[in-house]
């Protein structure tokens, strides 16, 4: 079986998470990606970002970080200078055989190097040439540097994160770039489209806070629609109640009671049918009216017993709860190896012969996910990739 993107080639100038984890969704369905490294700081500057980092047969660290890990998979590393003649000369070329190009420098970063996406469009009209930035091509903002944390600021997640009472909050990993990858992947799947039914390339301009922005979904909207700022609310649902996390004996449990017939199994679990009966929690929206009263009720009534009297009780009433997990947890459980979301790569030369990484969620019944390389040391290809354009220089024909 050949992966969905089988053929594709990828030429990626972009570093850190966001780039990094559009082209790794790209490498996994198929494509061949040839990740550009700076020879000046080593590479990638993740490689760099940690401890923890994966250590080499002699137990000396390695330049693969779990950050670096993370995001560059199936993946050949290339180390080139864009800042030489030699070096723009390279990615020239590779631009003529890349059906995408991918870069997350500041805008016109690239231009002073003849790699900006008037200049490769320009002498390559077939190619997707994706940009990735902190607030996209065009606004005031535009030259302002890009980084995770400042679009979970800029773009308002952090303020509906956290406790009501508590700071503003970022969401515990790097959100925001991982989901602008996400969309700079869906832009550059729709572009190959249409350059497959017409022939021309064009540029993708994503931003992280256009892409944070996006995401505030039902949050953002009821901003909108009222024009008033909306609340934290901590673990708590805005809009639905009981709806969070709740403090049991012995940790802590998810219950997510949707609608009101499941309000009314639960209410039947804690042994008060009174609670689904009584007109000032009978419904969500009077639910939401006396929330503070009823969750204290409940808090007090789940706080008494054990998580899995819990877990238990509330499957058996098909009433939606789950766990809080640790990662421990989380990598060691039945569901997460029948639906492969932890894989071990081999690579001989680091302790224990092989990298463990997270698998791709997407499971397909013809072209399915492959995980063909582990992530590389910097600049193991370069040789190979080299070497490579050498060859098609040669087969070219002559004018």
């Amino acid at each position: 079986m050949t992966g969905a993107l089988d053929g594709i080639k990828v030429l990626d100038l972009s570093r850190i998470l966001a780039g990094p984890t559009c082209t790794q969704l790209l490498g996994d369905l198929g494509a061949e990606v040839w990740k550009i490294e700076n020879p000046g700081s080593d590479g990638d500057d993740t490689r760099k970002w940690g401890p923890p980092f994966v250590d080499g047969p002699d137990g000396q660290r390695t330049d693969l970080s779990a950050y670096f890990m993370c995001a560059n998979r199936n993946k050949l590393s290339v180390s080139v200078d864009i800042a030489t003649p030699e070096g723009q000369s390279i990615i020239h070329r590779l631009a003529a055989q890349a059906d995408v190009v991918i870069e997350n420098f500041k805008p016109d970063g690239l231009k002073k190097y003849g790699l900006d996406h008037d200049s490769l469009l320009g002498a390559h009209p077939q190619l997707i040439y994706c940009s990735i930035s902190g607030y996209g091509q065009t606004g005031p903002n535009r030259s302002k540097p890009g980084y995770d944390l400042m679009a979970q600021g800029y773009g308002g997640i952090m303020s509906l994160t956290g406790e009501p009472e508590g700071r503003p909050m970022k969401v515990g990993v790097g959100i925001a770039d991982v989901m602008c990858g996400m969309y700079a992947t869906v832009g550059i799947l729709a572009a190959l489209r249409h350059r497959d039914s017409t022939g021309e390339g064009q540029h993708v301009d994503i931003a992280l806070v256009d892409s944070q922005i996006a995401w505030l979904i039902n949050e953002g909207v009821a901003h909108l629609t009222t024009g008033k700022e909306r609340k934290r609310q901590g673990n708590e649902h805005a809009t639905i109640v009981p709806y969070q996390t709740f403090e049991a004996a012995d940790g802590h449990v998810l219950v997510a009671v949707g609608n009101d017939s499941q309000y009314a199994r639960f209410c039947d679990y804690l042994g008060r049918p009174d609670l689904a009966e009584d007109p000032a929690f009978a419904t969500n929206p009077a639910r939401i009216e006396n929330r503070t009263k009823l969750l204290k009720i409940i808090e007090g009534l789940m706080v008494e017993r054990s998580m899995q009297d819990i877990l238990d009780g509330l499957e058996a009433r098909k009433v939606p709860v789950g766990p809080v997990n640790t990662l421990g947890q989380v990598f060691a459980s039945e569901q997460v190896a029948a639906r492969e979301m932890k894989v071990d790569l081999a690579r001989d030369d680091v302790r224990g012969g092989a990298v463990s990484l997270i698998g791709n969620p997407l499971k397909f019944s013809k072209t399915p996910v492959t995980y063909r390389r582990p992530p590389p040391h910097f600049g193991e290809d370069t040789d190979a990739v080299l070497e490579w354009l050498e060859q098609v220089a040669k087969a070219a024909p002559q004018s």
